[in-house]
């Protein structure tokens, strides 16, 4: 169960989401909108990492690394999307490992493709 404090984290990544594609609108490459996203995160006062670099374990042992968009605060993973129609239930699987490997509980899915902002909220 998330915290007061990771849902008014949540909430604030999602608001800056929401600005970003008011802004922009659909139908940019990812790339565009993790840039802006990014500015609009500094401009939120908040933290975060770009490209952040985990490392994956089996039976204890190293097996790879992944990398997520973004990584907030120390505490929420961030993946960004840009795609047409309904999200892929395969990147909410996709996020959902992102978390289970790194340990952290929640993650963001959000969807700039369509004409409205999507988010899904995940937890582990």
């Amino acid at each position: 169960m998330a915290s007061v404090e990771q849902d008014e984290l949540t909430h604030r990544i999602i608001g800056c989401c929401y600005a970003v594609h008011t802004a922009l609108g659909p139908g940019f490459i990812e790339k565009i909108y993790a840039k802006a996203l990014q500015i609009q995160l500094r401009k939120e006062g908040l933290k975060y990492e770009a490209e952040k670099e985990f490392n994956v374990f089996f039976n204890e042992e190293f097996v790879g690394k992944f990398r997520c968009d973004l990584f907030v605060d120390n505490k929420v993973i961030v993946e960004l999307k840009s795609v047409t129609g309904y999200i892929p239930k395969l990147f909410e699987n996709q996020l959902l490992s992102y978390l289970k490997a790194s340990k952290i509980q929640t993650g963001l899915l959000i969807n700039f493709g369509n004409a409205s902002c999507e988010v899904k909220r995940v937890s582990k």
